[in-house]
């Protein structure tokens, strides 16, 4: 039952796309003569495509995809690493919660693009300041996803354990992770769409490489066909980033979706 829900979505979701290209493709044709918009400003998927064939034959096309996830998956893991580290001591230390509390109230209210040419200043154009940009706009709203999971614990049944003659690492693995998990998983997932936004704010402010870079250099030479195709790649690999977390999710928290589907 739970495999043909499955596949239902996939297929609904695959026609969906392949309806909104049509409709895309078919405006473009009809907007050639109309001129509702002038049709250098807004190609066809196929022109987009051709767009793309040609990135392929010069491997530039390649060059500025691995650029990009080369430094999503530094910036991204680090931050959501060093949330999950300083989350789980905020929650379990009132110290570290007084200490840290206010100053995550500070800097999150400021957009973290905003610190884009400090960090361009600091650490120069190369790739530090671009993956230190990436790993400070995941690292905040992150933290708070780890502190309210590790907080949803309940104490009893970490007392509970204890009592049974359970470790505090075996309460820490067998009781702790399993109930922050999930929002430490959801957590991930609205993380990364901040870490493809850094991502191409800090290419097009400084980078010779990169999806960012490709729209920026499309911009300067009315390229429209190259910003297409650079947007498209960038919903393509952030669909299969956010998929691949929530195959994990349903793996690990099988029991979960279990459990709602024995309810349903």
């Amino acid at each position: 039952m739970n495999r043909k829900k499955s596949y239902n979505s996939t297929v609904v979701r695959g026609i969906s796309i392949v309806a909104f290209l049509m409709i895309w493709q078919s405006f473009c044709m009809y907007n050639e003569t109309a001129e509702m918009i002038n049709p250098v400003f807004l190609p066809s998927p196929l022109q987009v495509f051709q767009t793309m064939l040609q990135y392929l034959k010069d491997g530039s096309l390649f060059e500025h995809v691995s650029a990009s996830m080369i430094r999503i998956f530094e910036g991204y893991f680090l931050g959501i690493g060093i949330a999950i580290v300083l989350g789980y001591f905020m929650a379990r230390l009132r110290i570290m919660n007084d200490i840290l509390d206010p100053l995550l109230g500070i800097f999150g209210s400021i957009p973290p693009y905003a610190f884009c040419p400090l960090f361009i200043i600091w650490f120069g154009i190369g790739e530090t300041s671009k993956i230190f940009l990436i790993t400070y706009t995941t690292l905040l709203p992150m933290i708070g996803y780890v502190v309210q999971g590790v907080r949803s614990v309940d104490p009893l049944l970490m007392r509970s354990a204890k009592s049974l003659g359970a470790t505090e690492m075996q309460v820490f693995a067998r009781v702790l992770v399993p109930s922050a998990l999930p929002y430490v998983l959801n957590g991930m997932k609205v993380c990364l769409g901040l870490t493809f936004s850094a991502l191409i704010v800090a290419e097009m402010m400084g980078a010779s490489t990169g999806l960012g870079y490709i729209i920026v250099n499309a911009r300067n030479w009315f390229l429209v066909s190259d910003m297409f195709l650079s947007l498209a790649l960038i919903a393509l690999i952030y669909t299969i980033i956010k998929q691949i977390i929530c195959l994990v999710e349903a793996r690990l928290l099988k029991w979960k979706h279990s459990g709602m589907d024995a309810i349903e």
